[in-house]
């Protein structure tokens, strides 16, 4: 199930952003948990997968996650920017879920995952 988007940016071959805003009846909230549902960080890895594949490595798949962090819950009715950054040569991805505060972003979280063909 992917995000309500709002607003998708492909900033240049390697670097995208986009804009999703956590809608209260997403599918991942059900169940996780009851007394304040949360997004899953397997949601948050499955929606990184899907926009680099769209936007900018497409015919790449996972490989391994080098690193996580999952720094802050991203909750129902947050609006989050996603923000990749694709190093071909490396075959590397690193992202980052930045969450809308006011006019502030804060990071969420963050991590870089290895790609191959």
């Amino acid at each position: 199930m992917k995000p309500h988007e709002v607003e998708r940016r492909q900033v240049s071959p390697a670097h995208a952003e986009i804009d999703i805003q956590l809608e209260k009846d997403l599918f991942w909230f059900r169940g996780h948990f009851a007394v304040q549902p949360l997004l899953p960080g397997v949601a948050q890895l499955d929606w990184v997968m899907h926009y680099v594949a769209l936007m900018l490595a497409p015919g790449y798949r996972f490989h391994s996650i080098q690193n996580v962090k999952f720094q802050a819950p991203l909750l129902p009715g947050n609006r989050v920017t996603l923000i990749l950054d694709w190093q071909e040569q490396k075959q590397q991805l690193s992202f980052s879920y930045q969450r809308h505060v006011g006019e502030e972003r804060h990071t969420c979280s963050s991590g870089k995952i290895r790609l191959c063909q």
